[in-house]
């Protein structure tokens, strides 16, 4: 049963992992693996109670990440319908190419923090569309703010669907992962930026496009701030909300869908049916990207049959024996993370190590949320953010791999390096 387990997930992995060439995107390929690992496990496994018990014990966890994402997503749709983002994007304003860039860079990497890194680049990227006239300038800088999204991730319980997993897991804790990533994951962001910073020259640089801001009205600026205020003072209460009713943090981030859907429907209350349409929570659902909900369902179920017969624990002791050094295992998780999607990784990985052997908020976790969160930079299909910015920027994978991919490397490792630096000294 293990060895056909461990076919069927590789052959699975592989295909997802292959979504372009084959056509068949990754969300069905995620979907039948995880149904058929768990059919295998019942058919070849113990009784159908304890198989059932397994999937019902897994599922719970599942459903609090799902459900933890989806409200998330929402809000974030629901600020955008209101263009609450513009209040951020139209203050950007440069005709010099490196204080952009670092503008730019600097700004996607806190608001990652505060939103998710893939809603973050593709705000950014849009930005980017109407301030800078190059395209070539516009690639580079948007291969930063991939970069700079992941980076930003990285240290924020809410900002990267691999932190919000173990911060949802119990591996980590709000106060802690901020306190310990920050400064390594702005390294991994301040060195590749710094590097890019110095191979500009003067006349390489692009006039940036003065943009032409419509007539906004006093109403439709208040409800732009109203919904901003909301959404995003929601989401930086949803960790507070953990910590002081011990409820799992999707309750947190229901209370806020439930705070900003009404302030939505207040605000629009006397507009008619068709004129409130797109500002509405039924709209930005419509809107959300259901499909990567369910991608994150059909991994996770794979990844937990592994976990629930054993596997990951004996793949755990494998790489103990064979490679010894758990920091090292963790910087090859996050290479990996670069080829294959970060989420199975990490969802293996918490499965490989327990918290009774590696308690809340140990040094494995935290690294791992850190190399889990910025290895993804290293390709451009390596990221949610890096397909996002791809598709929207037709950035070609050769491109990036010259281009940006030696600095996203360099600054991975110098930010790991300043994390393992970090806990010798304050240790």
């Amino acid at each position: 049963m293990t060895l056909t387990l461990i076919i069927l997930f590789t052959v699975g992995y592989t295909l997802i992992t292959l979504e372009h060439p084959i056509k068949v995107n990754k969300t069905a390929t995620a979907l039948i693996t995880g149904v058929v690992c768990w059919v295998v496990y019942a058919m070849m496994g113990p009784t159908a109670e304890e198989v059932g018990h397994h999937l019902g014990e897994h599922l719970s966890d599942i459903a609090e990440i799902l459900f933890f994402l989806l409200g998330a997503m929402t809000v974030v749709e629901l600020i955008d319908a209101h263009d609450g983002f513009t209040l951020i994007t139209d203050r950007i304003a440069s005709r010099n190419t490196r204080t952009l860039l670092w503008i730019i860079s600097l700004l996607a990497f806190f608001m990652s923090a505060l939103l998710d890194n893939l809603t973050t680049a593709i705000v950014m990227t849009s930005v980017l569309r109407k301030l800078v006239r190059n395209a070539e300038q516009r690639r580079i800088m948007a291969g930063m703010v991939i970069v700079a999204a992941n980076a930003g991730g990285a240290w924020s319980p809410i900002g990267d669907v691999t932190t919000t997993m173990l911060w949802i897991g119990g591996q980590i804790t709000t106060v802690r992962i901020i306190s310990s990533l920050i400064v390594p994951s702005l390294v991994s962001l301040l060195v590749p930026l710094a590097i890019l910073t110095m191979l500009y020259k003067p006349e390489e640089q692009a006039a940036t496009l003065g943009i032409s801001r419509p007539y906004v009205t006093p109403t439709a600026r208040r409800e732009r701030r109203t919904m901003l205020a909301i959404g995003l003072g929601g989401m930086l209460f949803v960790p507070i909300f953990k910590t002081v009713t011990h409820l799992p943090p999707y309750m947190g981030m229901m209370l806020v869908l439930g705070l900003i859907w009404v302030a939505s429907e207040l605000l629009h209350s006397d507009k008619d049916e068709a004129e409130r349409q797109k500002f509405t929570a039924a709209y930005a659902l419509s809107r959300i990207d259901a499909s990567s909900v369910l991608f994150f369902l059909g991994i996770l179920l794979a990844v937990s049959s592994l976990e629930a017969t054993g596997v990951l624990r004996a793949l755990a002791e494998s790489l103990s024996q064979s490679v010894g050094n758990l920091d090292v295992i963790v910087l090859l998780i996050g290479l990996a993370s670069a080829v294959v999607d970060n989420v199975p990784i990490v969802a293996a990985a918490m499965g490989m190590y327990d918290l009774a052997t590696y308690p809340v908020d140990s040094k494995l976790w935290e690294f791992l949320a850190y190399c889990a969160g910025t290895g993804g930079s290293i390709l451009v299909i390596g990221s949610a953010a890096g397909v996002a910015v791809m598709g929207m920027e037709r950035l070609d994978f050769g491109w990036y791999l010259v281009r940006i991919s030696w600095l996203a490397l360099i600054g991975y490792v110098a930010g790991a390096l300043t994390y393992l630096a970090q806990v010798a000294v304050f240790a």
